[in-house]
């Protein structure tokens, strides 16, 4: 069965007021890290952006949002990639997370039993994170449905198929960097200067 790998970078970034894949904690844009951490464990890998975001990233393998799933939110990249990759499972990583590393979604990957439908990051809130993830195939045709139904929730969905839950050894790694203020703290973590 194939594995790849989806480095999303969707959104607006509204709260941030840029592009949250463009940001450097390591050096390089952070899209570019979330591709270097799944690349040893996928068999392929692809940047997931929004339509407008594609001239940005002409010189990677992208997965853009197609034109029947614009507009519904997070959702829309899953659906992309599984109407473009029928048979292959997707490994889902956003690139708001600057502490997630390869060994981390190595864990992750080997604690998921064979039968299941898809398995996520589950935090201290009672809450999956649906894009540290994964979704077999079998779970295309029942997120199909749900879009058809207008049910765009990936959370949801992760509930309602019972999604494995995986508890990373530290919260830190789904920390989600949304704001400037959370972004100059991370970098002050990490000891690193790069603007935005």
């Amino acid at each position: 069965m194939a594995l790849y790998g989806l480095a999303v970078c969707g959104g607006k970034s509204s709260r941030m007021g840029s592009d949250k894949s463009q940001l450097h904690y390591f050096g390089i844009p952070q899209a570019d890290r979330v591709l270097n951490i799944l690349s040893p464990i996928c068999d392929d890998v692809f940047l997931s952006c929004n339509s407008m975001q594609s001239a940005v990233f002409k010189n990677h393998k992208i997965l853009a949002d197609l034109p029947e799933y614009e507009d519904i939110g997070p959702m829309a990249a899953l659906l992309s990639a599984f109407k473009t990759y029928p048979n292959a499972d997707f490994l889902i990583a956003g690139c708001d997370y600057p502490y997630i590393t390869t060994e981390v979604f190595q864990d992750f990957l080997s604690s998921v039993p064979k039968q299941s439908v898809a398995a996520a990051f589950y935090n201290a809130d009672g809450k999956y994170e649906p894009f540290l993830a994964w979704y077999a195939k079998e779970a295309a045709p029942l997120l199909f449905d749900r879009f058809k139904n207008n049910h765009y929730s990936l959370q949801h969905f992760l509930r309602e198929v019972n999604a494995e839950k995986y508890i990373p050894k530290s919260e830190k790694v789904m920390l989600s960097v949304d704001t400037p203020e959370v972004y100059e703290q991370v970098k002050a973590a990490l000891n690193v200067d790069n603007e935005i």
